[in-house]
Parts: structure tokens; C-alpha cells; sequence
């Protein structure tokens, strides 16, 4: 059975995964979640981000696991991000390191191809991204990572969109000590 295509982000009780100027100061991820994250994505086939987004990740995870004081969740989590297949999507970025492969365009087939050679789910993060395959009727399940905020303003993560996504059911959800909610709604294919 080829991999899914899961958009996992985690976003603001009002529906921002950023606030103004990049700031995700505002993110309650603890050592608790932090090692959820890490179980989850440790099982994921690869990472589909656009530039901005796999830019961020490219200027601290490489050598986080060298920093001492990072917690060790956080140290567990740069092994996982390096080893893991990475796509980018973008016009701009002509080349990544990392294990990484750079992709002009989204195009369904290519897609779905990498998502059946996967060796698991492959994890979509971004905003503009996430608009692109929702465009394109790409992602197959919503893990959403609500925090207990209201930022206010800065960049939503569901962008305005011509058709609604139905057929969704809730496959799980759970409460983390720190108030952070996890909502994981599939896709009904």
C-alpha cells in the first residue's frame, strides 16, 4: 500500500502556524511532545517542505546534536531529521544538502510516485505547500498540533480554497500535559 500524504503542523487555536514576522516563539512544545514528535516522524518515509520552511530546519538541525544543552529529545530529533529523504519544493533553490532532493513544481504523479517508493508515510509541512496539494487533492490525512494561543495574526495555515475537503474522519486525537491538542483526521478514499 503506498504512503500517505500527512500535513502535520502545528498551529495556534486560531488557526496560525506563524505569527507576524516568522514567530513561532509561541509554540508550547515541551520535552513530552517534543519526544512525540520524534516517535511520530522517526516512522515517516521522508519530509515534503517548501524552501523557506526546509531553510529553517537546514540552519539548526544539521549539528544540533553537537550543542550539550539541547534536551535530549531535541538532540534524538536532529539524527532523525538528517537521515530522513527530504523534498523540497521551490523555484528558487537550485540545490539542498542533507539528503536532500529539490523539486520545481508539484505535479500529482510525481507525487503519488514518491509517496508509493516511500518506506512509510511521507510528512508535509508549510502553509503555501499544504495549499498547493490541497489544490491538487494530494493529502491524505490532517495531524494537526493545536496550541493553547491566539496569536492574533500572521500566516494561517489553511489558506481560502475553491472546494471544501470532505469525507474526513477523526482517526485520533489526544490532550498533552502542556495543553497541546492533537487532531489527526483522515481522508475517506
Amino acid at each position: 500500500m503506498p504512503g500517505k500524504i500527512v500535513l502535520f503542523s502545528g498551529i495556534s487555536l486560531d488557526g496560525y502556524i506563524e505569527g507576524e514576522g516568522h514567530d513561532i516563539s509561541w509554540h508550547q512544545v515541551d520535552e513530552d511532545l517534543h519526544q512525540h514528535f520524534n516517535d511520530e516522524l522517526a516512522s515517516m518515509g521522508g519530509f515534503l517542505s517548501g524552501r523557506r520552511t526546509h531553510e529553517l530546519m537546514a540552519d539548526f538541525w544539521p549539528n544540533a546534536d553537537s550543542d550539550p544543552d539541547l534536551s535530549p529529545a531535541m538532540r534524538e530529533f536532529a539524527e532523525i531529521w538528517r537521515a530522513k529523504p527530504k523534498t523540497v519544493y521551490s523555484t528558487t533553490l537550485e540545490r539542498a544538502d542533507w539528503n536532500t532532493t529539490v523539486v520545481p513544481r508539484v505535479d500529482p504523479a510525481e507525487v503519488r510516485a514518491l509517496a508509493a517508493a516511500a518506506d512509510g508515510d511521507l510528512t508535509l509541512s508549510g502553509a503555501s505547500l499544504a495549499a498547493a496539494f490541497r489544490e491538487k487533492d494530494l493529502i491524505d490525512a490532517y495531524q494537526i498540533y493545536v496550541h493553547p494561543v491566539l496569536v492574533g495574526r500572521g500566516t494561517p495555515l489553511f489558506a481560502p480554497a475553491d472546494s471544501p475537503v470532505t469525507l474526513l474522519h477523526l482517526a485520533r486525537s489526544h490532550t498533552f500535559r502542556n495543553g497541546v491538542v492533537l487532531m489527526r483526521y483522515e481522508r475517506n478514499r
